[in-house]
């Protein structure tokens, strides 16, 4: 009886280690597949940040251009403003 125990035993421990050599192969495969999907999935996040970055500097400009054309106009109406009360202090004095 002792004998089949340690039969079985001994077939088992084989099998443990017949199956932990492959399964060292399998963990190196998936290892290796996930190194690349991360990889892959960094590669993917850096060119949305570049992109991202490119569309932001775009509205920046976009948004700066119109605030100049405001300060301008802006400017115009306040000296327009200006000049006719300008005009009119002219006027009261000469009376």
């Amino acid at each position: 009886m002792k004998k089949v125990f340690l039969s079985l035993a001994l077939v088992a421990s084989l099998l443990v280690i017949s199956c932990k050599e492959t399964t060292q192969d399998k963990v190196e495969v998936a290892t290796e597949a996930v190194g690349t999907e991360v990889e892959t999935a960094a590669e993917k996040t850096a060119d949305a940040i570049d992109s991202t970055a490119t569309e932001t500097g775009e509205a920046v400009k976009e948004v700066a251009a119109d605030v100049k054309e405001g300060a301008k106009e802006a400017a115009a109406v306040a000296a327009e403003k200006v000049e006719k009360g300008a005009k009119a202090v002219k006027e009261e004095v000469k009376k």
